[in-house]
């Protein structure tokens, strides 16, 4: 491409935006009418015009538009070479010599002064204001010796156990904070734990919206299973369930205990959001387990079964439940806490499952004493059949919701039925030390070897042994074992004659 460059006086002159250049060969053009000769160039290198005074202009456009967040220290570290990019600089190699004469506008001190020490942000609710180990350490001293001087099973004293543990939490995070700090929270009790899960779709419980896991940062409480964003964690106002589940893991046994939307003051049970009965942008939602009114934040219409339904009127159709009760009852669901027999003894005659259930689980308390003193037992570890619903070896009057749920499903009966064959097998017939450990009918003296779990078989209150039922009731509940004790007693306590004292 050739440039038009007019000489006019000695002076070559160009178009403002197309400068002359400088090393270029030049060209004789035509002369014009006007005596002016044009020359003709290529377009190297530009030559700036009032290059000083640019330079000047440059300064004070740099020094305006300082960012004082580039301060670097140190030398600088290399010249920038022709086909280079110009790298980061500092501003006082930004600011370039003035002219004399021009006031001086450089003062990286107090550009840089901006106030950002201070500390913006609030800190999330939850958290305890000691920052470092000694701090920690020192409260949680402070906490055991509260513990020790408050009463025995006290409120009081639960609240400092539960502060003792997050104290002792915290301190664990100090500890390691490269390896917990930056996936672990603590906030109300809850302890959460970023998820790694990116193509898993949830939803966020405090905010009721997606949790797209391929962009967005998202906790789960390990407790609750509380799902949040990142962003919605220090917005948490409800304390995690699994607490009230450790100190006090009872139901509500009243069927729907309604007090009125009035008693809450026309507000959430949980969030303390406005709610009425007729308004559909804050619709007030019961929850069949409290009887209590929450918001559509805190109530998702949520479907589950209702412990108070079960153990009275053997219902066990879901019900619409707030989702902070759907994660109570979900955590208290296999918890052997129901008394059947105290809450509702009739039930036995209504339900004859739970009259099969309750005769397998005496015979299974009647066969653990061989067990635990039998080594092949031991070591096949024959009470591990039963590990998942630990009670039943513990004692036969406590339930789960879970085990009335699999009572009601038909599972329970055949699970456990098979368990109790697979008990009386190794007793019985397997294990020679547990044959030996059998009865013979003092009554009659006839038959085979007794067990007390045998259903044709009766057992003394007193003295535990074993007889067939018709022999036994026959003989008027008589037992010869017990009276043969009785004389045995008699005899080693009677006093002695006159020839003996003299």
């Amino acid at each position: 491409m050739r440039l038009p460059i007019q000489e006019e006086g000695g002076v070559m002159l160009g178009r403002p935006d197309f400068p002359c250049v400088l090393g270029a060969p030049w060209e004789t053009g035509e002369v014009l009418a006007s005596g002016s000769r044009l020359w003709l160039c290529d377009p190297p290198k530009v030559i700036r015009w009032d290059a000083m005074e640019y330079d000047e202009k440059l300064a004070r456009f740099r020094q305006a538009h300082l960012n004082p967040f580039n301060k670097q220290s140190g030398p600088r570290q290399h010249e920038q070479g022709p086909g280079e990019e110009a790298p980061d600089i500092t501003p006082e190699e930004a600011l370039p010599e003035l002219p004399p004469g021009e006031p001086e506008f450089r003062c990286p001190e107090r550009v840089m002064d901006l106030g950002l020490s201070e500390d913006h942000f609030s800190r999330p609710v939850g958290l305890f204001l000691a920052s470092d180990v000694q701090q920690l350490r020192q409260a949680i001293e402070e906490c055991k010796q509260v513990i020790l001087e408050l009463p025995e099973q006290s409120e009081k004293q639960k609240d400092a156990v539960v502060r003792l543990i997050h104290l002792r939490l915290k301190l664990q995070e100090l500890k390691d904070p490269n390896e917990d700090e930056p996936n672990i929270r603590v906030l109300l009790e809850h302890r959460f734990y970023k998820e790694k899960s990116k193509s898993v779709k949830q939803t966020c419980d405090k905010c009721n919206t997606i949790i797209w896991g391929l962009i967005q940062t998202w906790y789960t409480c390990t407790g609750c299973y509380y799902r949040c964003h990142s962003k919605c964690l220090n917005l948490i106002s409800k304390p995690c369930v699994s607490s009230k589940v450790s100190h006090q893991a009872e139901y509500e046994l009243n069927i729907c205990p309604e007090t009125g939307l009035d008693s809450q003051d026309y507000r959430c049970a949980e969030c303390r959001a406005p709610i009425s009965l007729r308004g559909v942008p804050s619709e007030a939602r019961q929850c069949d387990y409290t009887g209590q009114y929450y918001c559509s934040h805190c109530h998702w219409n949520d479907l589950a079964v209702i412990p108070a339904r079960v153990v009275h009127n053997w219902d066990f159709e879901p019900r619409k439940v707030s989702r902070c009760s759907m994660r109570y009852l979900a955590l208290m669901v296999s918890r052997p806490v129901l008394r059947l027999r105290e809450i509702n003894p009739l039930l036995f005659n209504y339900v004859e499952e739970l009259v099969e259930i309750r005769k397998l689980r005496q015979d299974i308390l009647l066969m653990k004493p061989y067990f635990i003193t039998c080594r092949e037992a031991m070591e096949a570890r024959l009470l591990l059949q039963l590990q998942d619903r630990q009670h039943f070896v513990e004692n036969d009057e406590m339930y789960s919701v879970q085990d009335l749920l699999d009572v009601h499903a038909g599972r329970l009966g055949c699970s456990l039925t098979e368990i109790h064959t697979l008990f009386a097998k190794h007793i019985k017939l397997d294990c020679e030390r547990c044959q030996a450990k059998g009865f013979v009918c003092e009554l009659c003296r006839e038959g085979d070897v007794l067990f007390p779990f045998d259903s044709h078989t009766s057992v003394c209150t007193d003295c535990s042994a074993v007889f067939h039922r018709d022999c036994y009731y026959d003989n008027s509940t008589t037992c010869p074992k017990c009276a043969r004790l009785s004389l045995r007693k008699q005899s080693l306590f009677q006093e002695p004659g006159p020839d003996v004292e003299a």
